[in-house]
């Protein structure tokens, strides 16, 4: 039966959490403790900790489910992001010369089952529309504080309510949930919703000039427009990916410079990767075993006719080294293989695997993420988790390179692998040429397109803090330096990035996603500083 609020035996309740008089009402009790003495700053980043941590738990039984690209999607891979989306609403009786209605467009069981109607046509095209997969649970109605708890409860990933009304306690069950919640309210695409009005001042600060509500904050909320609803599941989606993700280390877990204290320690807890180490004195048995292998080495002479003779492919060192790094490549897929993993990573890629494989391991991580993987060389793993978010918010490659010293909004990103289908669906001219710092193996010179906009990640070695910002290929260039080269315009104050730039590596990808991957920093308490306006 649902609640009736109004009336004599509901004033109190009415009072304190639906009325939307300018007077001040009471609200509950909350304990403040929490609250004073921290910056608005950490009490936001902090907001949607317990979420993300839930998120972490449950991908791990997801991700035996990852290791292919799904249908119709082009490269995207990662278990559907579970919405359960939730109508909060209340029914309210007339009193005679009194303030007995708040503000609202939904009145009575007829306004209700129209707006349901209404929610459950808008969620079918918003699922329609994402490109990644989603799944969104039977709408639930919310008019009582028992169905409020059984949202918080609900098995998904994301909650998103509709909060047309009812009353305070019931949205701070539901956002008291260990998964995250969105909340859209109507302004002008439906009957206007009562916590359009108070959500900020009632709401959120607790009537009050300060945060006071855990669990949500501003930036989780959205007036009329799906397309900021779209955006911000694509973001929980990666995150949900990206906590636990499995990922063979060869040659053990690593990063470069100070990111060797920091990165495996940090990827470990803050993104819950679960790394593979995978020692060369088991590799290497592997490796001699394919390259003795008559049978192996046919079928990777077959291979390397067929990738030989597509187009835009040319070939500009010892055709040997690319066979053998079929033969690689083989081995690589046979360790993901059988730890269940979607991703890769090689340390000491530039020295201790070369003599073993008789070639480089460049080409066989560009195969790999061409078929819809992820793979990234030098184990730096203070900025592989950047790959990995970008890789399942984007659902294209993601492409780790060494950045040069910025100039003039200019800057130089290279290294000796790199994706070649980094729209997710087309390859890119390559030439193959020799790996640059040993003259030795092949490596890709992808030639990436001029006028592409890109997303860069440059993380922190410490994981504290990314920069981002968006930029422009401008060239693909061939210096004597890695052979993966773009020249690129940054989009920004590229002032700032000389001065703020920490870590070293960073990671690129086709397109812009940087509201997406600042709001999944904030959900794990990473700071964020977009250097692009606008």
């Amino acid at each position: 039966m649902e609640q009736q609020i109004g009336g004599k035996e509901n004033h109190s309740d009415h009072a304190k959490h639906v009325s939307c008089r300018c007077c001040s009402h009471g609200v509950p009790n909350i304990d403040e403790k929490g609250f004073f003495g921290m910056s608005r700053r950490d009490f936001l980043m902090g907001l949607g900790a317990a979420g993300a941590g839930a998120m972490a738990l449950s991908s791990r039984q997801v991700q035996a489910a990852v290791r292919k690209p799904i249908a119709g999607m082009g490269l995207r891979i990662g278990s559907a992001v579970r919405v359960q989306p939730a109508l909060l609403y209340a029914f309210h009786k007339r009193r005679e010369a009194w303030s007995w209605r708040p503000w609202g467009g939904l009145h009575n069981q007829n306004d209700i089952d129209k707006e349901i109607a209404t929610i459950d046509k808008e969620l079918k095209k918003l699922s329609s529309s994402a490109d990644f997969p989603m799944e969104i649970l039977p709408l639930a109605r919310v008019n009582n504080g028992g169905q409020a708890a059984a949202v918080r409860d609900a098995d998904c990933d994301v909650i998103l309510v509709f909060a047309a009304g009812g009353a305070q306690g019931w949205l701070e069950t539901i956002v008291s949930s260990k998964q995250p919640t969105l909340m859209f309210l109507r302004h002008k695409s439906g009957p206007v919703y009562l916590w359009y009005e108070i959500v900020h001042p009632r709401f959120l600060r607790k009537n009050s000039d300060d945060y006071k509500q855990p669990g949500i904050d501003v930036w989780d909320i959205v007036v009329d427009d799906y397309e900021e609803i779209l955006w911000r599941l694509r973001s929980l989606y990666g995150l949900k990916n990206t906590f636990g993700t499995k990922i063979v280390a060869i040659g053990g877990a690593g990063g470069w410079g100070a990111g060797y204290q920091f990165g495996p320690k940090n990827a470990r807890e803050i993104w819950k990767l679960d790394i593979r180490p995978v020692e060369y004195k088991e590799l290497e048995p592997m490796i001699k075993k394919l390259l003795g292998d008559k049978k192996a080495v046919a079928q990777a002479e077959r291979e390397t006719n067929k990738y030989l003779a597509d187009k835009g492919v040319s070939l500009h060192c010892d055709r040997k080294f690319l066979v053998n790094a079929f033969l690689l490549n083989k081995v690589f897929k046979q360790l993901m293989e059988r730890e269940d993993a979607p991703a890769i990573t090689v340390h000491h890629c530039m020295g201790t695997i070369i003599p073993m494989s008789q070639t480089t391991a460049c080409m066989p991580l560009t195969f790999i993420n061409d078929e819809g993987l992820m793979a990234f060389c030098e184990s730096d793993f203070a900025v592989i988790p950047s790959g990995i978010l970008l890789r399942y918010i984007s659902g294209k490659p993601s492409f780790l390179q060494n950045p040069n010293f910025p100039h003039k909004g200019i800057t130089t990103h290279a290294h000796c692998t790199a994706p070649r289908r980094m729209n997710g669906k087309d390859y890119e001219p390559v030439e193959i040429h020799t790996h640059y710092e040993s003259d030795y193996g092949a490596a890709p010179k992808v030639n990436m397109r001029k006028g592409q906009i890109i997303t860069v990640l440059a993380p922190s070695f410490s994981s504290k803090k990314w920069i981002g910002y968006r930029a422009k290929i401008i060239d693909h260039p061939f210096y004597d330096i890695c052979r993966s080269q773009l020249d690129i315009e940054i989009d920004g104050d590229w002032k700032k990035l000389v001065e703020d730039k920490q870590g070293f590596h960073t990671m690129i990808c086709y397109g812009d996603y940087l509201r997406e991957v600042g709001y999944a920093l904030k959900k794990v308490g990473i700071e964020w500083q977009n250097i692009t306006t606008g």
